[in-house]
């Protein structure tokens, strides 16, 4: 059975039997009636993949591959901050009249920055020292900028990638690992999106660097479960679980910036009915 879902179904459980409520606190997300949006919250979340081993998309229910990697690119590759970019509807609630997010995400890849090889982008610079500096330990991004924060229309919740490469015994290629750290998330709307849209960035990278993948390790600060979503998780996670789909990735892109939609696929993904109207706190 799918591995994603072995992690999913025990992370949810720990956070419904040991996790803090938030009821009555003071909370800043709201629900769409002005009614404050409790959650139950465990500190210092700790989920590992093994890449090579399977994809780390959830069967109990569809992860959108598509629409996820979408985002991840318009992100990573477009560098955008304006929605009329992205494909899916997720951004809509924190965008002004021109489509605009602020100084968030996307703004923050785009920003270059003088390095002694000269002026790059953070992405860029992953790029550049995965394939010139693979052992470096410096190999990350941060996209959580307190100058400018109060130009950001959500702070951002997966704000770093922190890369690490190595040297398997017996191995041609390099493997190419990373760590995810994320401030928070809502669990039931946005786990497996982010836990799919990353190991799909992991994949291009080793890609178009000649190496292989490794281990996602992703680390959440306040992984939450919010009120309304309890009765969704506690019947999700009964579900039944199938195999792990099979990830395929275009072999003939080696440039970064040449990947679309197009290029990746789930095969034999067989899944659980979706949950629709899922409500979002904001």
């Amino acid at each position: 059975m799918s591995y994603a879902d072995k992690v999913f179904v025990e992370m949810c459980k720990d956070i419904l039997t040991s996790g803090m409520s938030t009821e009555g606190e003071k909370v800043r997300p709201k629900w769409e009636d002005g009614t404050s949006a409790y959650t139950l919250k465990k500190f210092g979340v700790v989920n590992r993949y093994d890449l090579s081993k399977e994809f780390p998309a959830m069967t109990l229910r569809r992860t959108a591959i598509k629409s996820c990697t979408d985002e991840m690119l318009w992100i990573w590759q477009r560098k955008s901050n304006n929605i009329h970019d992205l494909k899916s509807t997720v951004w809509d609630e924190w965008a002004d009249e021109t489509g605009s997010i602020g100084k968030a995400y996307g703004y923050q890849m785009g920003v270059k920055h003088q390095y002694k090889e000269g002026m790059m982008d953070q992405v860029d610079r992953v790029i550049y020292d995965l394939k010139n500096n693979p052992f470096s330990r410096r190999i990350m991004t941060n996209i959580y900028v307190h100058a400018d924060l109060s130009e950001m229309h959500l702070y951002p919740c997966a704000y770093s990638m922190t890369f690490n490469v190595t040297q398997k015994k017996g191995e041609d290629k390099l493997t190419l690992n990373a760590v995810l750290n994320q401030r928070s998330q809502d669990i039931l709307a946005a786990n497996n999106w982010n836990v799919c849209q990353y190991a799909v960035l992991v994949h291009m990278l080793a890609q178009v660097c000649d190496m292989q993948v490794g281990e996602l390790l992703h680390v959440i600060a306040d992984a939450h479960i919010y009120d309304r979503h309890v009765p969704l998780i506690e019947e999700l996670i009964t579900r039944e679980q199938h195999p792990a789909p099979t990830f395929w990735l275009n072999p003939e892109i080696k440039d970064f910036y040449q990947f679309t939609t197009d290029d990746i696929r789930l095969d034999n993904y067989i899944t659980g009915p979706q949950i629709t109207n899922i409500p979002i706190a904001v």
